[in-house]
């Protein structure tokens, strides 16, 4: 794992203590991801305001209440995976007896069904969670309060439900689901559902007063898929590595990929953040990150991982009232790219160049525009002159003589077809069905 500067941890142990003692919080344990595991992590203030010499570690377990809903939505990938449920399935398949139809899986997912945000029966007031039984016969009561798609409206209502829906599919509890996919592969052995083991204090600070007030503890019963979990820092670092590099045996990279993409922009006013598949996604400046917060009383948490250079950033408090959890760990993210960011791998040369490409290397023009063609390790590339920088060039991979598949940037799943003349030298291209010629040409002018 790299290191990072002593100037470096200086500047993210003063972010937390401002964080802290601005929000007056009474412990808040803090670190950033990269290389697999923690590359930084501090705990401030106390886990239990009566032990006040002892912060957070990063053992110490904290709700992370809505960070539930990241692992509920890998455990449905990996079921949409293994072809026993498609994201367009609707509800009623797996939950016949709902009055409730036409709500399809992927709108569960991107909270895009339009359903009221939580189950019946004022639980935020009674603090009294509704079983599995509960959970399924309060729905016929649930409201759509929105028309599907319209826009994104966060619902634990449907969250919980896609928990039923796991563990209807895999044949077994939905924590038993997770615990056996998730938990048990990554060696998350402290994320639990509920506190167990070494734990933080949960506590509301009031606003005229600085003597904090013990939190109530609740018992999610169903709706621990939406915001059950309790964890660690140590263990919250395993799932960032996970966001940012997915071990297949957990999630192939694809599915983790397709996640990531927005389903639905969830900040209509300056378009920080969007909603994919069980992710947020949090812009911080020219950067994206992907991750999720949680609040249960007494506990306000973030994780989010820029996946580019696999740096995640988390915030772990003890306190109903909190700062921002997604500013703050994204912060902590942003400042190590920034600051200690990961050296670039040396540049290699590539052994050949395939037969089949010789010929495509160069410059192009379509549509006007100037493109350059070239060959990086053995496979062809593309990229429009004077693209910025961040842009990734266009990948392509043979399928058959003279025929490649756009794998990834521009185009991606678009087909580029070489056409060659009686002595096999090469005439034009079609990319996109789009020509691509040697010399810039008017629409309808031929190579």
């Amino acid at each position: 794992m790299s290191e990072i500067s002593p100037r470096t941890r200086q500047a993210l142990r003063r972010i937390v203590l401002e964080r802290q003692g601005r929000h007056r919080v009474p412990g808040v344990f803090a670190g950033v991801v990269r290389g697999g595991g923690l590359l930084w992590g501090e705990g401030v203030g106390a886990a239990d305001v009566a032990v006040p010499d002892q912060p957070p570690t990063a053992d110490t377990q904290f709700l992370v209440a809505s960070n539930s809903k990241t692992f509920t939505a890998v455990a449905v990938m990996a079921l949409r995976d293994e072809g026993r449920l498609d994201l367009d399935d609707m509800l009623e398949k797996f939950i016949p007896e709902s009055s409730h139809r036409g709500i399809t899986v992927r709108q569960m997912l991107a909270h895009v069904s339009g359903m009221q945000r939580e189950p019946v029966g004022d639980v935020w007031e009674t603090l009294e969670q509704p079983t599995r039984e509960e959970l399924v016969t309060g729905f016929d009561d649930a409201e759509k309060v929105l028309r599907p798609h319209h826009r994104w409206h966060y619902s634990n209502l449907m969250y919980a439900l896609l928990g039923e829906v796991v563990a209807r599919v895999d044949g077994r509890d939905w924590y038993d689901s997770v615990k056996a996919r998730i938990l048990d592969p990554l060696e998350m052995r402290r994320t639990t559902v509920g506190l167990s083991g070494p734990a933080t204090v949960g506590y509301f600070v009031p606003p005229y007063t600085d003597v904090p007030r013990v939190e109530p503890t609740l018992d999610s019963k169903a709706m621990a898929a939406c915001a059950g979990l309790a964890s660690t820092a140590a263990d919250l670092a395993a799932w960032s590595s996970f966001v940012a590099d997915p071990v297949a045996e957990v999630l192939h990279p694809d599915t983790l990929e397709e996640m990531c993409q927005p389903q639905i922009m969830a900040d209509l006013s300056r378009w920080t953040l969007a909603f994919g598949l069980g992710f947020m996604l949090l812009r911080s400046g020219d950067r994206v990150l992907v991750g999720h917060t949680g609040g249960m009383p007494g506990h306000i948490t973030g994780l989010f991982t820029h996946r580019e250079s696999a740096t995640g950033g988390l915030a772990l408090m003890n306190s109903t009232t909190a700062p921002d959890p997604a500013a703050f760990a994204a912060e902590l993210a942003c400042h190590v790219i920034e600051h200690d960011p990961v050296e670039p791998e040396p540049w290699t040369p590539g052994a050949a160049v395939p037969d089949d490409l010789a010929d495509l290397v160069g410059l192009w023009f379509s549509e006007g525009t100037p493109f350059e063609f070239t060959v990086r390790q053995g496979r062809l590339e593309a990229r429009a002159v004077g693209a910025p920088a961040h842009k990734p060039p266009a990948v392509f991979e043979r399928l058959d003589e003279d025929r490649y598949r756009t794998v990834s940037g521009r185009e991606a799943g678009e087909l580029l077809r070489v056409t060659r003349d009686d002595q096999g030298q090469v005439v034009k291209m079609n990319w996109a069905t789009y020509l691509v010629s040697r010399a810039p040409l008017a629409f309808g002018e031929q190579p």
